[in-house]
C-alpha cells in the first residue's frame, strides 16, 4: 500500500563527484546543502557575501564579481555602530569602514575566480518579495535592521525574475560556458509575508525557473526541493520547532534525493567511506588510552589515507 507519493526526478546528464568545483549561492537552504558537501569533504565554497534570498541579490553579486566591481565608500553607511553594505549580508558588516571595503573587494576576486573554476554553481532562491531603498530607488540584498519606513516592499514579476535568472546565467556562461548551474528554490516558508503571499512568491520562482532554463542549454537543470518538502514530506514532523524551517530529518532526506539523481554514483561508494571516516573522527571513548581504541585510531588513520590518496584534495 502506497502511503505517499514521491517525486520523479531525472538523473542529471553532468553529475557532481569530487573532481567537482561547486559554489552555492543563495538562502539560508543553500547552507543547508552546502553543510552536507562540506561533511562529505566536497570541493564547495557557498555563499561569499553570506545569505541571499532573491533573484536580484544574486544576479548583482555575479555581476559584480564578473564585471571587476569594487567596492567604495559611497558602497557602504553606517549604522548601529557598525558599517553596512546594501548589497552583502549583515555577516559582512564591520566594525571598520576600510576593512569592510577591503573583505568585500578581496571576496569579489576570489568570487570571480570561483564562477571560472566551478564545474558547477547550485543557486538556491528564497523569495520573489524584495525591499527598495526609497532614496536611492534601489533593491537591496539585506536591510540591515535599517528602520522599515525607509523601504518599500514588492513582489518581483515572473518576467523580472526570469530577466534576472537569464541575466545570471549569461554572466556565468560568459566566463565559464562549460558550468553545469542547478537552480532550486528553498522549501523554507517565508510566512512573515503571508501565506498566499508565500506561496505565491513561490510560484513566481518555479515558473521564471522553468521558463529560463528551458530556453537554455541542457546542462543547466531543476532540483525540486520545495516540492520534496510539500509533497512527499508534507507533514509538520519534517518542519523545526518554528514550522517554518524544514527539520534535520527533512534536510537528510532532500540531501538523498539530491544525491540518488545529482552526484555519480562512483562517488556516492566514496560518500560512505567518508562518512564511516567522520563517524569514527566523532567517536568519544570511554578510555582513550586503551589498546583496542588505539587500534581503532589506526584503521582509521588507514582509511583517511586511502581516501587522500585517491582524492589529494580531501582533508579530514
Amino acid at each position: 500500500m502506497q502511503f505517499r507519493t514521491k517525486i520523479s526526478i531525472p538523473q542529471s546528464d553532468f553529475p557532481i563527484d569530487y573532481d567537482s568545483k561547486i559554489l552555492s549561492l543563495g538562502s539560508c537552504f543553500a547552507v543547508n546543502m552546502a553543510e552536507k558537501f562540506d561533511y562529505f569533504k566536497f570541493e564547495n565554497t557557498c555563499n561569499p557575501v553570506g545569505i541571499l534570498f532573491h533573484p536580484l541579490a544574486i544576479e548583482k553579486l555575479i555581476d559584480f564579481a564578473v564585471s571587476g566591481k569594487q567596492f567604495c565608500a559611497e558602497d557602504v553607511f553606517f549604522h548601529n555602530e557598525r558599517w553596512h553594505c546594501f548589497d552583502v549580508h549583515s555577516d559582512c558588516s564591520h566594525s571598520n569602514k576600510d576593512e569592510l571595503l577591503l573583505n568585500l573587494n578581496t571576496i569579489l576576486e576570489t568570487t570571480r575566480l570561483q564562477i571560472t573554476e566551478s564545474t558547477h554553481v547550485i543557486i538556491t532562491y528564497g523569495t520573489s518579495w524584495v525591499y527598495r531603498n526609497i532614496a536611492t530607488k534601489e533593491i537591496v540584498a539585506n536591510c540591515h535592521k535599517v528602520p522599515q519606513k525607509q523601504f518599500g516592499k514588492e513582489l518581483l514579476s515572473v518576467g523580472a525574475i526570469e530577466k534576472s535568472i537569464q541575466n545570471t546565467l549569461d554572466l556565468i556562461q560568459k566566463v565559464n560556458p562549460k558550468a553545469t548551474i542547478i537552480f532550486t528554490v528553498s522549501p523554507v516558508r517565508h510566512l512573515k509575508d503571508g501565506f498566499v503571499e508565500n506561496q505565491q512568491s513561490k510560484a513566481h520562482l518555479i515558473t521564471a525557473i522553468h521558463t529560463a532554463i528551458n530556453q537554455q542549454l541542457s546542462t543547466n537543470n531543476y532540483f525540486p526541493s520545495y516540492e520534496i518538502m510539500m509533497d512527499e514530506l508534507r507533514d509538520y514532523r519534517f518542519y523545526a520547532e518554528d514550522m517554518i524551517h524544514p527539520s534535520q530529518v527533512a534536510i537528510d532526506y532532500i540531501w538523498q534525493r539530491f544525491s540518488e539523481t545529482s552526484i555519480s554514483e562512483e562517488s556516492l561508494s566514496v560518500m560512505k567511506e567518508v562518512e564511516t571516516i567522520q563517524k569514527g573522527l566523532q567517536h568519544r571513548p570511554f578510555n582513550p588510552n586503551s589498546e583496542s581504541h588505539q587500534q581503532f585510531l589506526s584503521k582509521l588513520q588507514d582509511k583517511m589515507m586511502q581516501i587522500q590518496k585517491q582524492f589529494p584534495q580531501i582533508q579530514f
